[in-house]
């Protein structure tokens, strides 16, 4: 039999991932994982609305069937990356790095930057129609602010996890 071990990268995206699963939004599930510089898991999140606010009583809907934007998910949502950094073990974010399967919106950016988050590794862009300037605008603030930012590019194609004693 032959094992292949992960590379930290792939382990901590892979985490980010199943994170995601959490997720109960029904066109995108975002997972993150906040990891320190000597490799110790700080927070993961995913995307949903905040505490206390039942997925069943609000909506998951991307566009509003009366043009109601109180009917659709954006403004009730939080985005995996704020809910990672708020998850935190009560570790700093600052000099830490951040996995996200998704690249983060300027918002995000904004509470990357300002918690002191020096890396964010991401697997996949958005591009939408209109969403251009959201992702333009988080480069560009991102770069001002010396975060580092990179692809993943996974050594893998996918991760099989066997549950039972070894």
């Amino acid at each position: 039999m032959i094992v292949r071990y992960l590379s930290w990268d792939d382990y901590f995206m892979a985490i980010a991932f199943l994170s995601a699963e959490r997720s109960k939004d029904p066109n995108r599930q975002v997972g993150a994982c906040l990891v320190s510089e000597s490799g110790i898991i700080l927070g993961i999140g995913y995307n949903g609305f905040p505490r206390g606010c039942s997925d069943d009583d609000l909506p998951w809907a991307k566009k509003s069937l009366t043009g109601n934007p109180l009917e659709t998910k954006y403004p009730y949502v939080c985005h995996a990356e704020v809910n990672t950094i708020l998850n935190t073990n009560h570790a700093s974010a600052n000099g830490q790095r951040l996995y996200v399967t998704m690249f983060p919106c300027n918002e995000c950016a904004k509470i990357i930057i300002q918690s002191g988050v020096k890396e964010v590794i991401y697997f996949v862009e958005k591009r939408l129609d209109n969403s251009d300037t959201i992702y333009a605008a988080s480069r560009k603030l991102l770069s001002m602010a010396n975060v580092s930012v990179r692809k993943h590019q996974p050594e893998m194609s996918q991760i099989l996890i066997k549950f039972g004693e070894r």
